[in-house]
């Protein structure tokens, strides 16, 4: 039965958190990330409205906290299509932050590269972010416009402008801690929470996502988890190379040949994961076997925050990826 519980994230959760904060039973940020001080929430909540007390939010819950709502609502992330889904889970480890609020994520100058945005941490200094905010004028030149307001005549000056005075630009607009100065942050966070920004991003991914689909078919995976763990491998390593490509194919061949379709596949997925993180350098190891490994298992922790995949719809079973 469908729930959201310490662990779950998304708009639905942030619902709930407002809800809670409406009711004076929560006073924490309204971020989509269902942890401790949500559950303490629900609990309360619970306790008063004289519901079974687990500090989740099954149905008799959401309906009492929503009276006019009759059910409990399916994540809006399951409407969205496959790739965005596997782009929405990478972000969510690039930048720490639950979707949508990873495609809003914008950090300074931390790593010279001027500013960093986006669920994959487009960037200034590599040339990933320009086209991102120019095709958005392009296309969409009004909400570039209302959006950014009195400043936007000099976001189009920085983008016509060559590479140093772009990064110049951007080290001008942030702190000596690389927080972007207001209203800049507030003015590219607006950007990002809109569904015409979030399709760009996903528009710019399509070379990693082509890449991951080319992965699915060599070693034979072919759920919509499996091209999530090929994707998060493209954006966070890379890719595979020969060698441990040689050395996945071998552990492959060694599987029971009698497992089941889905068991068979998480196997799979498992020695990728595992045969990846130990090819990294060796001080990231354990951390790329982490991120991994909660795709393969789909779930797991990833810097301390807990990932279900089902809230991604990422699943076993065969898909069209």
């Amino acid at each position: 039965m469908r729930c959201y519980r310490r662990g779950s994230k998304g708009d639905e959760v942030a619902r709930v958190q407002r809800r809670l904060q409406e009711l004076g039973l929560y006073s924490g940020a309204i971020d989509g990330d269902f942890g401790g001080e949500t559950e303490i929430a629900v609990r309360r909540f619970q306790k008063q409205q004289q519901l079974e007390i687990d500090g989740s939010v099954g149905t008799d819950a959401w309906r009492a906290l929503f009276p006019a709502v009759a059910e409990l609502p399916a994540p809006v992330l399951l409407q969205q299509p496959v790739e965005f889904r596997c782009l929405a889970l990478t972000g969510a480890f690039e930048t720490s932050v639950p979707p949508p609020g990873c495609f809003t994520a914008v950090a300074g100058d931390f790593d010279g590269q001027g500013i960093s945005y986006g669920a994959l941490q487009f960037n200034l200094g590599q040339g990933t972010l320009q086209p991102i905010l120019q095709e958005m004028d392009r296309r969409h030149p009004a909400l570039v416009e209302e959006t950014f307001h009195d400043r936007v005549g000099e976001l189009r000056t920085m983008l016509a402008a060559d590479l140093p005075a772009q990064l110049a630009f951007a080290r001008a607009i942030q702190t000596p801690a690389f927080r972007l100065h207001e209203p800049w942050r507030g003015m590219f966070r607006a950007l990002g929470r809109t569904p015409e920004c979030q399709r760009i991003q996903l528009e710019q991914a399509a070379r990693y996502v082509e890449r991951a689909r080319q992965l699915c078919e060599r070693f034979k995976v072919r759920s919509s988890r499996a091209l999530a763990l090929m994707f998060d491998i493209i954006v966070q390593n890379g890719g595979i190379s020969a060698a441990v490509g040689a050395q996945i194919e071998s552990d492959i061949s060694r599987l029971d040949p009698s497992l089941g379709p889905q068991a068979a596949e998480q196997d799979r997925l498992r020695i990728i994961a595992n045969r990846r993180a130990e090819a990294a350098n060796p001080r990231w190891v354990e951390d790329v076997r982490e991120r991994k490994l909660c795709i393969a298992n789909g779930g797991g922790r990833v810097h301390g925050a807990f990932y279900d995949l089902d809230e991604y719809g990422l699943v076993l079973e065969p898909a069209a990826v």
